[in-house]
C-alpha cells in the first residue's frame, strides 16, 4: 500500500511503526474471508482491508479520528484472525493499537459512552473494586430488560453478565508463595489476574495445585493484578504501559523461570510487552525478558512429562483468539486433554471469534450477541458433555448461551491428574 506521510510525521516513532505496517498491505482481501465483523455485517469498512484504509487517511490527515473511523474501529474485535490469514505478514495488532491510542487522544465521544468507558477501564483491572460492583450490579441485574426496553442497550448488556451466583473466594490462589510438592523443578510466577481472579478464581487455584504437584513453586504477587491488557485495547495507553511496568518489576524481582498465564488475552499483551515498552530506556531490555518468559499453562505443560490418564469426558474445545491467532498456540490444548484421557473434539467456523473480546460485550452488544449465538450453535451441534476453553471472556460469554457446562482447559487437566472434580461438572 503506498502512503503519503511527510518526514516530519515519520519523524514521530508511533507513526513511523506504522507506516512500516500500512506499506506491507497489498489490498489481497484474503483478511474479509475470516474477519467476524465482515462476516455479519458484510461492510467493507468492517473489515481489517476496510478498517486499514480508515487508519491510514486517519493517521496522514494528522487531524483528530473522526466519527465514522471510530465507529468502525470500535466495531473490530482485535480476534486477529486477519492476522493468521494474511500473506503478507500485515502486523494488524500493532496497527489498531496505534489507531486506537491516537482516538483517545483526539476524539471527544459521547457523554454517557465517556462515562461507561471511564467506569469500566477504572473498575475492572481492581479486582476488590471489581468484585464491590459486581455485587452491586447484581442487586439492580432486574433491571436489564427495563433498561433494553428504553434502548440502554450497553447498561442491560453489562447486568446480563453478571454470574448468577457470586464465585466463593478461594484462598489458594492469593498472593504468596506455594511451595512444590518433592523435588523442585523450577520457581515460576502466576499472573492473578484482575477480572478472572473475581469471576473464576478456581482456574488460578487448579493451576496452582497442579503445577506444585509437578514440583514447581508458584509465585503469586498481588503489587499488580492487572497486566494492563483491557485499558491497552481500550486504547489508554499511560494506564496500561503503568500496569505493565508494575508486572515487569515484580516478575524481575521474583527471580522466576517462567511466567504462567491462564488467560490468553493477558498472554498475548504479555508476550506483547517488548514491543510496547520498547523506546522506554528503563524498560526495554526487562520488557523482552518478561515476554520472553511469558507462557500459556498448556504451552508450558507440553514441555512437562506428563503420564497418560483418565479423563473420561466427550469435550468441545473452544480455541480463543487470542490462543490462535494471537499467541499462535492452536494444537497444544487439545493434544493435552487427549493425553489426560478426553475425547477432543473441534468446533465448526472454530477461527471465528465467540464476542468476548475484553470489554466488547458490553461496548458494542448487538454484535456480541450475535456472535455467541453462532457460536454456540456450532458447539451444540457436537453434542458435547462439556466445553473447555483458554480464557475467562469467552467462559463468561459462551457460558451465557449455553447449559453444557464450560471450564477452563487447566480445571479439566486438575482433575485428571488428581485434582479435585471441578463442581460445574456435577451430573455429568
Amino acid at each position: 500500500m503506498q502512503t503519503n506521510f511527510t518526514a516530519e510525521q515519520l519523524a514521530t516513532p508511533r507513526i513511523d511503526a506504522a507506516n512500516q505496517i500500512l506499506r506491507k498491505c497489498v489490498h489481497c482481501g484474503f483478511c474479509t474471508a475470516t474477519c467476524p465483523t465482515y462476516a455479519l455485517l458484510g461492510d467493507e469498512l468492517d473489515s481489517p482491508r476496510g478498517r486499514i484504509y480508515l487508519i491510514k487517511n486517519m493517521l496522514e490527515s494528522g487531524q483528530p479520528a473522526d466519527e465514522k473511523t471510530v465507529k468502525h474501529l470500535d466495531r473490530c474485535l482485535s480476534c486477529l484472525s486477519c492476522m493468521t490469514t494474511c500473506p503478507s505478514g500485515v502486523n494488524y495488532m500493532h496497527l489498531v493499537d496505534e489507531a486506537r491510542a491516537h482516538v483517545e487522544e483526539t476524539y471527544r465521544r459521547p457523554l454517557f459512552e465517556r462515562l461507561l468507558r471511564n467506569v469500566l477501564a477504572y473498575t475492572m483491572p481492581r479486582p476488590g473494586l471489581f468484585r464491590l460492583s459486581l455485587i452491586g450490579a447484581k442487586i439492580a441485574s432486574p433491571l436489564a430488560p427495563v433498561a433494553k426496553s428504553f434502548g440502554a442497550t450497553r447498561i442491560a448488556a453489562l447486568l446480563g453478565l453478571v454470574p448468577k451466583r457470586m464465585p466463593t473466594p478461594e484462598r489458594m490462589g492469593q498472593p504468596g508463595t506455594y511451595p512444590a510438592q518433592g523435588a523442585r523443578k523450577g520457581r515460576v510466577a502466576l499472573l492473578m489476574g484482575c477480572v478472572q481472579s473475581v469471576l473464576d478464581p478456581g482456574i488460578n487455584a487448579a493451576t496452582i495445585r497442579l503445577l506444585t504437584r509437578l514440583g514447581y513453586e508458584v509465585v503469586v504477587s498481588g503489587e499488580e493484578a492487572c497486566c494492563g491488557s483491557l485499558t491497552h485495547h481500550m486504547g489508554l495507553e499511560q494506564d496500561a504501559l503503568a500496569r505493565a511496568r508494575r508486572s515487569i518489576d515484580q516478575w524481575t524481582k521474583a527471580d522466576v523461570d517462567a511466567v504462567i498465564i491462564t488467560a490468553s488475552g493477558c498472554g498475548t499483551t504479555i508476550k506483547d510487552y517488548g514491543h510496547m515498552l520498547r523506546h522506554d530506556a528503563a524498560y526495554a531490555e526487562k520488557a523482552r525478558a518478561i515476554s520472553a518468559k511469558a507462557k500459556d499453562v498448556t504451552e508450558f505443560l507440553m514441555a512437562q512429562d506428563l503420564p497418560a490418564a483418565q479423563g473420561g469426558l466427550r469435550l468441545a474445545y473452544h480455541s480463543a483468539c487470542s490462543m490462535q491467532h494471537g499467541q499462535k498456540i492452536r494444537t497444544e490444548p487439545q493434544r493435552l486433554l487427549r493425553r489426560a484421557g478426553f475425547t477432543v473434539v473441534e468446533v465448526p467456523e472454530g477461527h471465528l471469534c465467540c464476542g468476548s473480546a475484553g470489554t466488547y460485550n458490553i461496548l458494542q452488544p448487538e454484535i456480541a450477541v450475535r456472535l455467541r449465538e453462532r457460536k454456540v450453535a456450532n458447539i451444540e451441534s457436537l453434542a458435547p458433555e462439556a466445553i473447555a476453553t483458554g480464557n475467562i471472556g469467552c467462559i463468561t460469554q459462551i457460558g451465557l448461551g449455553t447449559k453444557i457446562p464450560i471450564l477452563h482447559t487447566v480445571e479439566l487437566l486438575d482433575w485428571a491428574y488428581g485434582g479435585p472434580r471441578p463442581a460445574r461438572l456435577a451430573g455429568t
